[in-house]
């Protein structure tokens, strides 16, 4: 996934996004507002810090106080969220409109975390009779907390778009690993966040009459799980932004899986969760930043959880797709871990991207490889096949599919291969766009490698549609996988027609 909530950018995707192979560089901090350049009160605010309850900011010549800890993001600015902060000198300026939601995990909020949404009212959804796939095939989809925010997707969407009847899996994203421990990502949006009819998902409004029930996604997610009972949710904990926890936490990992436990089984939502996965973006190797705890991490982790969660719930791991002799799948024991997870998550997306702004351009979802393709063994097949080799089950691998495209700017050859000037223009990060926007913004114009790209004007994209995803699940299908997963949820269409292709062609 991508986690968001928190973090830097990297090449255009949020940091707790999961990255795939881990090559992007991270993107410079929002630079702050000229008007906070004269002598302030307080520090001013800044993205990606860590700000405690009681902590004061200034921002935009108005003073304001932290009133629930979080880690910022460009677009939580303060006067954008007031569920964070309140001003105490000053009035606040109005937020200004925000476009309509997007796939980047680094979304900005642009409205109280509380608004709700403008349509009015529906009526309460009835579950769809269609049964999720037949064979044991997983569909799972990343549901990112963040999303409730600018882009104004809620767990009701999954019910409206057609989809929640196709689902298997649900992973709620992200908790963050801190202190070695497991830990709530943002409590207002999981578990706090009153709902009003017309984005719940049966239609009924959060109440505040009783201080002690069960609010935000979390509650969604509960209702969800009552109207289609097939589905199971996992939580998951790290991500891009937040994987740097996990170093401390493989140095006792019987005390980070006790504190997951606990987590998952509050008693206020001990019925929401089925399960854990774990985003740790990359064990004995780098991500946003280097891990060095060793080949046999991440299997003594998962050992630990497998150990205190049982056979009763799942536990699952989101991993690289390197295939590169020598690279980040070599570089920890995911084979002898994998008898300690129900399956892995393999991350075969974002193998190329504007982080390289001149190019090559090359789609960043290859399934098989191809002539020119700028790094050998950045490609889906190279990874699935490089951890069958390693022991995995084929039924424990899930082949991940993006619901976005990456792109160039200042290209002219059409295929692969051309050169750019920088990143294309995206919705809320450059190099990266939802695949609901491209499909009519820059629609494909040929495929190569079992994926799709686009060159429309001078952008160049890469992405995957319909057609190419029931040509990855015709070849997850023959390779025995145990399905398929995507990221994430909010960059599909209002139909669901991606998740539609997936769920179809794994039949």
């Amino acid at each position: 996934m991508r986690k968001i909530l928190l973090g830097s950018v990297i090449a255009g995707v949020a940091l707790l996004a999961p990255l795939a192979i881990g090559t992007a560089s991270t993107a410079a901090p929002a630079a702050v507002p000229q008007s906070q350049s004269a002598v302030l009160a307080y520090p001013a605010w800044a993205p990606n810090t860590w700000y405690a309850v009681g902590a004061r900011v200034t921002y935009n010549g108005v003073d304001y106080e932290c009133i629930q800890a979080h880690t910022t993001l460009t677009g939580w600015e303060p006067p954008i969220v007031p569920a964070l902060w309140r001003p105490i000198s000053g009035s606040s300026p109005s937020p200004s409109p925000s476009a309509s939601p997007t796939r980047s995990p680094s979304p900005s909020p642009s409205a109280s975390p509380t608004r709700s949404p403008s349509p009015s009212p529906s009526p309460s959804p009835t579950r769809s009779p269609s049964p999720p796939p037949p064979g044991g095939k997983k569909v799972l989809g990343y549901f990112t907390d963040w999303g409730v925010y600018a882009r104004q997707y809620f767990v009701k969407n999954i019910v409206t778009s057609g989809s929640a009847a196709k689902l298997t899996h649900i992973n709620f994203a992200f908790g963050n690993v801190t202190n070695g421990q497991c830990a709530i990502g943002d409590s207002h949006a999981d578990y706090d966040m009153a709902y009003t009819a017309a984005n719940s998902v049966d239609g009924q409004a959060d109440t505040w009459d009783n201080p002690n029930a069960l609010r935000g996604a979390f509650n969604q997610l509960r209702k969800l799980k009552a109207l289609y009972p097939q589905i199971k949710v996992l939580y998951s904990f790290g991500g891009w932004t937040w994987s740097g926890g996990f170093g401390q936490a493989a140095a006792n990992p019987t005390a980070f899986a006790n504190s997951c436990y606990n987590l998952l089984k509050d008693p206020r939502w001990a019925d929401v969760f089925d399960g854990i996965d774990i985003d740790w973006e990359y064990p004995n190797a780098c991500g946003l930043s280097c891990d060095s705890s060793g080949a046999a991490s991440f299997k003594n982790l998962m050992a630990a959880l497998r150990a205190k969660f049982g056979s009763n719930y799942l536990v699952t791991a989101a991993i690289t797709a390197d295939g590169t002799n020598g690279g980040k799948i070599d570089a920890a024991d995911y084979g002898g871990a994998a008898q300690y997870v129900d399956w892995y998550n393999v991350m075969t997306y974002d193998y190329f991207g504007a982080w390289a702004p001149q190019g090559p351009t090359a789609p960043h979802s290859a399934l098989t490889s191809y002539s020119g393709i700028p790094t050998a063994g950045f490609y889906s097949d190279a990874a699935i096949q490089k951890l069958k080799s390693k022991g995995v089950p084929a039924s424990k691998l899930l082949l991940g599919i993006g619901f976005y495209g990456r792109g160039w700017t200042g290209v002219t050859q059409a295929a692969p291969g051309g050169s750019a000037t920088g990143a294309a223009p995206g919705t809320y990060e450059a190099g990266i766009e939802d695949y609901k926007v491209l499909k009519n913004s820059c629609p494909a114009t040929g495929t190569v490698a079992g994926t799709a790209y686009a060159k429309c004007g001078s952008n160049w994209w890469s992405y995957d549609t319909p057609a190419t995803i029931n040509g990855k699940m015709t070849y997850a299908k023959n390779q025995g996988l145990g399905g398929a997963f995507f990221w994430e949820f909010s960059g599909d269409t209002a139909n669901g027609e991606l998740i539609t292709a997936i769920a179809g062609g794994l039949n």
